[in-house]
């Protein structure tokens, strides 16, 4: 996965800073839940997530790139290409408090990472959309979501959506993204406020 176009290896590196976006909705997450690291890398977002008492899943295809995370406390490692025909989705039917997901896309996940999350669990999803191509890689429609894309598939899944931005943004670097933050609610809870639906163009 961290060879992916759509996941760049500066990304992911284990230099890299933490995405805002995953910081920012961090302490929605279940203290001490399990959370699933998607496209991993070299673990930016796994460390953050170990840091802060949560127990990690962290995927990736590249086992070079995961293998710092062994020593790591809280950290499982396991290292699938789930892009391959007929790859295996390695979870099963396996629920997550949370899901996080950065610089990453491979459509036919994306209702299984919807579908993978425990009641009161949060996805935080964020990466390139149309338009990146006008400032570099990823440019392959492939690789890029459409505008609205994560609101459709947050929504189609019965999500809670807490957070949504879709646009141009001048950090980390020019780029056209597209990041959300929903959740599956619990039975009987009141609806999440909506805290952000910006658009940028």
């Amino acid at each position: 996965m961290t060879a992916s176009p759509a996941s760049p290896s500066a990304a992911h590196s284990g230099d890299a800073a933490a995405s805002d976006w995953v910081r920012r909705f961090l302490p929605l997450l279940a203290p001490g839940g399990m959370v699933l690291d998607l496209a991993a890398g070299h673990g930016r977002h796994a460390r953050l997530l170990a840091a802060a008492g949560m127990r990690v899943e962290a995927l990736d295809r590249d086992p070079a790139a995961l293998a710092a995370l062994r020593s790591i406390a809280g950290v499982n490692v396991t290292a699938a290409d789930i892009e391959v025909e007929g790859g295996r989705w390695p979870y099963g039917g396996r629920l997550f408090d949370g899901v996080i997901v950065t610089n990453y896309l491979w459509r036919p996940l994306l209702d299984v990472l919807a579908g993978a999350l425990s009641p009161g669990g949060v996805l935080i999803y964020e990466t390139f959309r149309s338009g990146n191509e006008k400032f570099g890689r990823p440019s392959n429609p492939a690789f890029l979501l459409q505008p609205g894309e994560l609101l459709e598939v947050a929504r189609a899944a019965g999500l809670e959506v807490v957070a949504f931005e879709s646009g141009h943004v001048e950090l980390p670097r020019q780029a056209a993204v597209e990041r959300i933050c929903a959740r599956r609610a619990l039975p009987g809870a009141p609806p999440a406020p909506l805290t952000s639906s910006l658009a940028r163009s």
